[in-house]
């Protein structure tokens, strides 16, 4: 429609590879993975960029709602927060290097969402209308255990048995047993099929996975919230790691809420220490740490207390 040269690269081995299989590895290991961010990093912001580069192209531009600037003080792109602040994907794209944020550009940051679905039909785009995405690409129906399953039978393996016990926090009473580790995710109130319910009759969650004895820890709302988070393979990008604790705020998931907190990198991990519980953080997803709009860094949740 718009008259200029279209390109389709297929990447569906470099898709599976790096995208799907460690989404499933890390489902496996009673963790839960971001599969969009491994897309970001492998794909869209890295063979796109060599694509770019074998068509004569310097830069590539996305609809991400983000945005990304100089900073002649520091010398760094920053990543930063959009306008549009119920559109925010900054948490998606805490893994872009340097080199990727300087040859990107994001026409979406300033604007809002109905601006852009106005100057689509105005232009005469039919995806002007598109309703927007809420689901992981490859999971269209949003049953993690059905695509599991599929996936693991396309390979030629076979789901491992990892079903174990439901206990109690605190007290590690026997409430009940389960299929799989695989099904579960912290902060999960349904589909805990508990054979004896809470003597208080309030109702219980994940609280956490452990997938050496496939053990899944249960308990009421109040003890979900986490002070303390410990994370790996850390990315600064709008900082230098900080061997001092520095004050900031962290996001724990997509459309999270941020928390104020206090961090610093101790040897390859990422120490935080929220300054309120926050509910709900599990291993596999990302901490994604701010300096108001501006992305600082991230690491991946390995523990929490």
């Amino acid at each position: 429609m718009l008259e200029i040269p279209y390109y389709v690269v297929n990447h569906q081995e470099r898709f599976e590879r790096d995208v799907i299989r460690p989404f499933v590895d890390e489902y496996l290991a009673g963790r839960t993975p971001i599969p969009c961010s491994l897309c970001n990093n492998h794909l869209k912001f890295d063979q796109l960029l060599l694509t770019a580069r074998q068509i004569g192209a310097e830069l590539i531009a996305t609809g991400h709602y983000a945005r990304n600037e100089y900073d002649e003080a520091s010398g760094r792109w920053l990543l930063k927060r959009p306008a549009d602040a119920s559109k925010d994907q900054t948490y998606f794209l805490f893994g872009l290097t340097q080199e990727q944020l300087s040859r990107t550009l994001f026409p979406l940051g300033d604007l809002h969402k109905p601006a852009v679905r106005e100057m689509a039909a105005d232009a005469g785009l039919a995806l002007a209308a598109k309703p927007d995405s809420q689901e992981i690409c490859f999971i269209p129906g949003g049953s993690y255990s059905q695509f599991l399953k599929a996936y693991l039978d396309e390979q030629g393996r076979e789901l491992p048995d990892s079903s174990g016990e439901l206990v109690a926090t605190g007290t590690g009473e026997l409430l009940g047993h389960h299929e799989g580790i695989h099904g579960f995710t912290v902060g999960q109130r349904k589909g805990l099929y508990l054979d004896r319910p809470a003597p208080d009759g309030r109702p219980r969650y994940v609280l956490s996975i452990e997938p050496v004895s496939n053990t899944v820890t249960v308990g009421p709302a109040d003890a979900l919230g986490v002070r303390e988070i410990t994370a790996i393979r850390p990315v600064w990008t709008g900082c230098e790691p900080p061997s001092a604790p520095i004050e900031c705020s962290v996001q724990l998931r997509a459309h999270g809420e941020v928390h104020p907190c206090t961090a610093w990198q101790e040897g390859p991990v990422v120490e935080i220490r929220l300054d309120d519980p926050a509910r709900g953080v599990a291993a596999g997803q990302a901490a994604v740490l701010y300096d108001g709009d501006t992305v600082l860094g991230s690491a991946t949740i390995s523990a929490t207390r």
